[in-house]
Order: structure tokens, then C-alpha cells, then sequence
């Protein structure tokens, strides 16, 4: 069904709420004459549409959302004391943003790049964000490389376009992303919509349960719809025909009744296991194999509602992995660590120090009790109580119970790698991967990089780039070199 037309009787105004005389001219020194100052229609409309945008996210700017709603399936409170994940069958409002990570806000849909799976749940304990990709790893592992990988990706300063140069320059340098370029290129690179892809939290979290026992967490949503992918060829033709592609498909399929959905699992890891583990499990550029860990299936969530303004919904709406509820906490993944902070001081500085306040990012389901008061946009909500704490004027009260349980640390402050465990390195899961691919998989993948690759300007960034595929299987490693060469003659 397609969305109705909203009429509203009455006359037009200004901001103010005064009738607007004419919207047609404006206010002229006669016939014919210059247009007048005190033509406050005019120039408050004027005003406003140079004003109309904000700054746009430095990445995942280009984006696109629906409400929905997530239920459970199954007891998981062994596990977690989290209230929405408490008994089966209850259900809860959510809201999911996808989008790219490198294009601007104006950039096609379909191209090869990760998603971002960004998903909120309207909990009665306060919103839970969920901010992940539609791929189970990353490619950096520490924070502090993200600006500079950002970088990479993005418009080169002097030239004013993304270089092959600078890509491949800081993938060689950086082989802990072989596992994430591999998959980037291999053919669930390109997304055939946003129904058709997995979602992942790709961070390891914590669960607490109400014993205070801790639990290590992974999250996959798995489409229902089944995967789906684009071919190179198909997805630049179809980024020329159709630049919304995605977009339009997740808006229409809504609009018909065809709601998507995707079943939701997690692993679970106990406390205990993950200094013995053999990879590092709190490693962003490395998965939990399922066979030392099985996904264990918790619920379904369901997109069943358009947003009604795609600025004040997507565009404004604002996610941040430091955003928990009582049960639910971090990890020591430096990667996430980085992301707490930097998520919410992003969104204060775009949307503004009320961002929380709007609809779509406000709770739905319970009240934000604060004592923040004023700033830009601020809507006077806590009218005349006391703002500061503790207080006798029936203010709000801590809990004195933490949301996550503490993580033991010991040792001495410095700039540190983190914890090597058996298996640790940067090509082990590229190389498995690589290895589960079927041959067809394999010559995509293989064209997909020697494509790419073949464009940098300096032979070395090349050979660099490769010899990181070589170290994660030799044949690959071979494959891709021939490939290259043959483009690069």
C-alpha cells in the first residue's frame, strides 16, 4: 500500500504561525521595482532552505531506514538480564538504518563496500544500539587507524578523487585487513538489496545475567529473504540506471506488504574461555568459527513501517555502540572501545547536544531522566525541576546497580598490541576463507582484485597488496599475481 497524501486545512503561514498573503511574488518598491527588505515571508523562507541540510556523516552518510519490530523466540536469561530479551514472545519497536560506508550522502547504492546495520531497540530500560555491518569483521583492529583508513577511502586531497594508490598503499601496510578485503571482493561484496544481505554486531559484547555471571556475545541477523548479490557489471549498470536502487527497493517492498525479515542468532562465549581461546575473541578483523561456537537462534525482526521524512527519521537519527541497557555492556575490543566515544561525540557535533530529544532517537517505551538542561534546540521538557543531583525536590535517583558486569585488568599503562592468543595472525581466517569459496567464487574474486589492483601507480604497492593474499594461500597469492600482471602487461 502506498503511503497517503497529507492534507492540512487551513491558511499558509510563516513560521510565526501568520497568514502568508502571497506566496507567489515577492514584496517589490512598485512594479517592477527591487525587492524589499521587510518581506519577511520571503526572506524566513529563503533563510530556512539555505539551512535545510546538516553536515553529513564523515562516513555512512548515505543511508536509508524503516521501524519494525524485534521478537523473541527464546529464553536467552541464562544469559542476559536484559528486559527486552526476558521472555519469549515479547516484542519490541525498532528502528534500522542501513547504508554505505565510503560514498557521500549523493553516492549510488549499489557499489562494493560494506553496509552499515545500525539498529535500534526502543527498550523499557532505555534505547539498546546495536551499530554493526552486514560483514562479520573489519578491517583494522584498533581505533586509532580508523581516520586513517577513512582516509584511504575516501577523495583524495589533491586530486579530488578515491586513488587506487592510497587504497592498496594502506591495505599492504595493514595485512590485518586481508580477512575483510577478501571478503569485500568476493561476491557478497555487492549487495542485490538491503533485503538480501546479513546484518552482524561484528563486536564482541558482553551479557550479564542476574547472577552477575558473564557471557562474551556475537549477533548475526541472517535474511530470510536469502542472499542475494551483484555481479561487478551489473551493479555499474545498475548505479547508472538506478542511483536509489536500495533505497527504493527497501521503501517499496515495505509499501506492498512484504515485510523483510531476518532471524536473529548469537554465540555465546563464557567468560572463562576467552583467555585460552584460540584467536583473540575480541578482535574485530577475526570471526568465532560456528563449529567452536554454534549460532544459537533468539528471535525474528520484522520491518513493517516507512519512515515519514526521510531528513528528520534517517537522516537525523543518531546510533551509538555506547548506548546499553541493564544486562548488556562492552568488551575489550579496541576497535569498540574507540566507538563509544567517538559515535556520540560525531552526532553531537552534526545534530546538535539535543540530538537525543528528537522522535526518532528518543525512547519510546520509557523516559530519559536527566539533568541536562538548555542548549541548541532545546525544548524546555524539564520545565521548572532542580537540575542537579542529589537532591530533595524528588529528583532522579541512581541505581547504584552497573548495566555491565567489571572486567579484571592488571599491568602498566602504555601504547599496546593487544593479547596475542594460539592462532593469532593476519592471514589464518583470509586463507579459510579463500578456501571455502567455490571455484566460480574464486575467479570473482580474483577478477574483482586484479581489477582494482592493476590501477595503482607504483609496481611495489602492488606486489605489497598481493603478497598479502599469498600469505593467506598460496594459491590465491598466485592466481592474483597473473591476474594483475596480465592487466598491467
Amino acid at each position: 500500500m502506498t503511503q497517503e497524501a497529507h492534507v492540512t486545512q487551513g491558511p499558509l503561514t510563516t513560521e510565526a504561525g501568520a497568514p502568508v498573503a502571497d506566496n507567489q511574488n515577492s514584496e517589490t518598491a512598485g512594479v517592477g521595482g527591487p525587492v524589499l527588505v521587510q518581506d519577511q515571508a520571503l526572506l524566513e523562507k529563503l533563510a530556512h532552505f539555505n539551512r535545510e541540510r546538516i553536515p553529513e556523516r564523515v562516513v555512512h552518510a548515505r543511508g536509508a531506514g524503516a521501524y519494525g519490530t524485534f521478537t523473541l523466540t527464546r529464553d536467552v536469561s541464562q544469559w542476559t538480564r536484559a528486559k527486552f530479551l526476558s521472555e519469549v514472545g515479547k516484542q519490541t519497536e525498532t528502528f534500522l538504518r542501513f547504508s554505505t560506508v565510503a560514498g557521500n550522502l549523493g553516492s549510488a547504492d549499489a557499489v562494493r563496500d560494506p553496509r552499515g546495520f545500525a539498529l535500534k531497540f526502543y527498550t523499557e530500560e532505555g534505547n539498546y544500539d546495536l551499530v554493526g555491518n552486514n560483514t562479520p569483521v573489519f578491517f583494522i583492529k584498533d581505533a586509532i587507524k580508523f581516520p586513517d583508513f577513512i582516509h584511504t577511502q575516501k577523495r583524495d586531497p589533491y586530486t579530488g578523487s578515491q586513488e587506487a594508490d592510497n587504497v592498496w598503499d594502506f591495505w599492504g601496510l595493514s595485512p590485518e585487513s586481508t580477512h575483510q578485503v577478501t571478503w569485500l571482493f568476493g561476491d557478497r561484496g555487492i549487495p542485490a538489496t538491503l533485503r538480501h544481505m546479513n546484518g552482524y554486531g561484528s563486536h564482541t559484547f558482553q551479557w550479564n545475567n542476574e547472577a552477575g555471571e558473564v557471557f562474551w556475545v556475537k549477533y548475526h541477523f541472517k535474511t530470510d529473504q536469502g542472499i542475494k548479490n551483484l555481479t561487478t557489471e551489473e551493479a555499474v549498470r545498475l548505479s547508472g540506471v538506478d542511483p536509489d536502487s536500495h533505497q527504493r527497493d527497501l521503501r517499496e517492498s515495505i509499501e506492498r506488504g512484504d515485510f523483510p525479515s531476518w532471524t536473529v542468532q548469537v554465540q555465546i562465549m563464557p567468560a572463562a574461555d576467552a583467555a585460552t581461546y584460540r584467536f583473540n575473541p575480541f578482535d574485530l578483523t577475526k570471526v568465532w568459527p560456528h563449529a567452536d561456537y554454534p549460532p544459537i537462534e533468539i528471535g525474528k525482526l520484522e520491518l513493517n513501517r516507512n519512515p515519514e521524512n526521510i531528513f528528520a527519521e534517517v537522516e537525523q537519527s543518531i546510533f551509538s555502540p555506547a548506548h546499553f541497557v541493564p544486562g548488556i555492556g562492552p568488551s575489550p575490543d579496541k576497535m569498540l572501545q574507540g566507538r563509544l566515544f567517538a559515535y556520540g561525540d560525531a552526532h553531537r557535533y552534526r545534530v546538535g547536544i539535543n540530538a537525543d530529544h528528537l522522535p526518532v532517537n528518543r525512547p519510546h517505551a520509557t523516559e530519559a531522566r536527566t539533568n541536562s538542561r538548555d542548549g541548541y534546540l532545546y525544548d524546555g521538557r524539564h520545565k521548572g525541576t532542580k537540575n542537579y543531583e542529589p537532591n530533595s525536590f524528588g529528583g532522579p535517583v541512581q541505581t547504584d546497580r552497573p548495566l555491565w558486569q567489571p572486567v579484571p585488568v592488571s599491568g602498566t599503562t602504555g601504547n599496546t598490541e593487544a593479547p596475542g592468543h594460539a592462532e593469532d595472525d593476519d592471514f589464518v581466517q583470509a586463507g579459510n576463507l579463500y578456501r571455502l569459496f567455490s571455484e566460480d567464487e574464486k575467479v570473482r574474486l580474483i577478477d574483482n582484485l586484479a581489477g582494482f589492483i592493476s590501477q595503482v601507480s607504483r609496481d611495489e604497492i602492488a606486489e605489497r597488496a598481493i603478497g598479502n593474499f599469498r600469505q593467506a594461500d598460496g594459491d590465491f597469492g598466485k592466481r592474483l599475481e597473473a591476474a594483475v600482471q596480465a592487466l598491467r602487461g
